[in-house]
C-alpha cells in the first residue's frame, strides 16, 4: 500500500472541516477534485474511510485511525523539511506567503528584493487572501507564513498551534473629501456625523472599525459597504463619505480629492507573520521576517505593540 501525502492533506482536512465543500475551498481545490482524491484514497486502502451524513461527512472507524496517522505522518515531513534545511549551507528553500493587498505593495517589494540579494536560495511565493482568512491557512499547512492583523480594538482570536511575529504597527488615518475637515486633525467622535464608507461588519477591518467608532460612543451611519480599499478611496475621493486608511494603505494609489485628517486619539493596527510553531526552527522563515522589519522600519513603521 503506497499513501499519498496530497491525499492524505485532503483527509486531514474533511476531518476538520465536516464536509468536502469546506475541505476544498480550503485547500483551493474544486470539491469534485477533492471527491476523485479521497475515492481513490479509499481504493489505495481497500476500505471504507467515511459516509455521508447529508452534507457533512463522517469518517468510519478506520477513517479516523487513517487521520491520526496522517497528522504523524505530516509532520513528520515537515520536520524532515526544516532538517533538510539547516543541513543545506545553502539554504534552498521555497516559502508561501499569505498577503493582501496593502502587504504586498507597501513591504514586499523592497523587503523581497533585499532578501534575493542577500539569499538567493531563498524563494517566495506569495497568495493574495482576505486578511481575516491567512491564519487558518498556515494552520492548515497550504501556507508556510502569513501576514495577520490586531486592530486595538479587536484583537484576533489566536490558535495555540501558531506563533507570530511583530513586523510593523501602523496608524489609522480618516480619509476624507478634500475641504471636510479643515483643521486636518480631528477625533474620531467628531467625524461621526459624516456619511461612512466602510467594509462589512462580518470582516476584520468592518468589525475593528465599528467597534472603535463605538467606543467614541457613536455608531457610523455607513452609506456605502464596500470590501476594497481601493473602491472606498475612491468613493470618499468623489465626495460620497469618509473612510479609515492604515499607513500602508495610503501609499497605494491615492485618488485626487482627498485629505488625510490624523487621528487625535490614534487608532493602531499590528501587522504580523504567522507561521507553524513546529516551523520556528527554519532559518529561511526567520530571514523573511527580518527582511520585512527592515523593509517597514524604512517605512518609518516600528514593530511596538503600541505607540504613544
Amino acid at each position: 500500500m503506497e499513501l499519498s501525502l496530497h491525499r492524505l492533506r485532503m483527509l486531514r482536512e474533511l476531518h476538520r472541516r465536516g464536509t468536502v465543500t469546506a475541505a476544498a475551498a480550503a485547500l483551493h481545490y474544486t470539491a469534485s477534485a477533492v471527491s476523485q482524491q479521497l475515492a481513490q484514497l479509499e481504493r489505495d486502502v481497500g476500505a471504507k474511510l467515511f459516509e455521508r451524513l447529508g452534507r457533512r461527512v463522517q469518517l468510519t472507524e478506520l477513517g479516523t485511525l487513517l487521520t491520526e496517522h496522517a497528522e504523524e505522518i505530516l509532520g513528520s515531513v515537515e520536520r524532515a523539511t526544516l532538517a533538510l534545511e539547516e543541513a543545506q549551507e545553502s539554504r534552498t528553500v521555497r516559502l508561501t506567503a499569505g498577503v493582501w493587498a496593502s502587504v504586498a505593495s507597501g513591504l514586499l517589494p523592497t523587503a523581497l528584493t533585499a532578501l534575493a540579494g542577500a539569499h538567493p536560495g531563498i524563494e517566495v511565493r506569495t497568495r493574495e487572501l482576505a486578511p481575516e482568512d491567512t491564519a487558518e491557512a498556515v494552520r492548515d499547512g497550504s501556507l508556510d507564513l502569513s501576514f495577520v492583523i490586531d486592530y486595538s480594538d479587536a484583537p484576533t482570536p489566536w490558535d495555540a498551534g501558531l506563533e507570530r511575529a511583530v513586523v510593523a504597527v501602523e496608524r489609522l488615518h480618516a480619509a476624507v473629501p478634500r475641504g471636510a475637515v479643515p483643521s486636518g486633525s480631528a477625533s474620531l467622535d467628531d467625524l461621526a456625523e459624516h456619511p461612512w464608507i466602510l467594509a462589512g461588519a462580518k470582516s476584520h477591518f468592518g468589525r475593528a472599525m465599528r467597534t472603535a467608532c463605538q467606543r467614541h460612543g457613536f455608531t457610523p451611519k455607513i452609506n456605502h459597504e464596500v470590501e476594497e480599499q481601493s473602491t472606498a478611496m475612491a468613493m470618499v475621493g468623489a465626495g460620497l463619505g469618509i473612510t479609515l486608511v492604515s499607513d500602508l494603505g495610503l501609499r497605494q494609489l491615492r485618488p485626487p480629492g482627498i485629505d488625510v485628517v490624523t487621528l487625535t486619539t490614534p487608532l493602531l493596527r499590528t501587522v504580523s507573520i504567522a507561521y507553524r510553531r513546529t516551523a520556528f526552527r527554519r532559518p529561511a522563515l526567520h530571514l523573511v521576517i527580518d527582511a520585512v522589519r527592515a523593509s517597514a522600519a524604512e517605512l518609518g513603521l516600528g514593530t511596538e505593540a503600541a505607540l504613544p
